[in-house]
C-alpha cells in the first residue's frame, strides 16, 4: 500500500514541476515575459521599423481625413508604444507630430501588420489625451 501512494506522490511532484516553465514562457509563474496576447511596452521606439510605421499612419490619416489630420500635420517622431501579438501584430504608437504652426500635436495610432502576408492596417488614428 505505502509503493503506490509513494509513487503517485513521485508522480506528482514531477508533473508539477514539468509545468512551470510552459507557464513562465506565456508570462505567467512571475516572468517578466510578454504574455501571448497581451500588450507590451516596444522597448526600442528608435527602431526604424517603429518609426516608419509611426510616419505610414500618419500619412493614412491624412488621407483618410481621420482626427483632425489634415494636410499641414508633420510627423516628428513615436515617443512611445506598445505591441500586441495577434496573428500578425498590432501597435499601439504615440505619435508626436506638428501642427501648421509648429506646435506640439500628440495622436495615438493602432496600426495591425502581418509581415508574411505584406499586410499593414490603420486601425485607429485620434489625438491623445496627453503627451507620452
Amino acid at each position: 500500500m505505502a509503493r503506490p501512494l509513494l509513487l503517485v506522490l513521485i508522480l506528482a511532484a514531477l508533473s508539477a514541476t514539468a509545468f512551470v516553465p510552459a507557464r513562465a514562457a506565456l508570462g505567467g509563474g512571475g516572468s517578466r515575459g510578454p504574455l501571448v496576447g497581451g500588450w507590451s511596452a516596444i522597448q526600442n521606439v528608435s527602431d526604424p521599423h517603429i518609426q516608419e510605421l509611426g510616419r505610414w499612419a500618419l500619412g493614412q490619416a491624412q488621407e483618410k481625413r481621420l482626427a483632425g489630420a489634415g494636410p499641414g500635420l508633420r510627423f516628428r517622431r513615436v515617443v512611445s508604444g506598445y505591441q500586441q501579438v495577434v496573428a500578425g501584430m498590432n501597435y499601439r504608437l504615440y505619435v508626436d507630430a506638428a501642427d501648421p504652426k509648429g506646435r506640439a500635436a500628440p495622436y495615438v495610432a493602432v496600426v495591425y501588420e502581418r509581415l508574411w502576408t505584406n499586410t499593414r492596417e490603420l486601425t485607429s488614428f485620434d489625438k491623445a489625451p496627453r503627451a507620452h
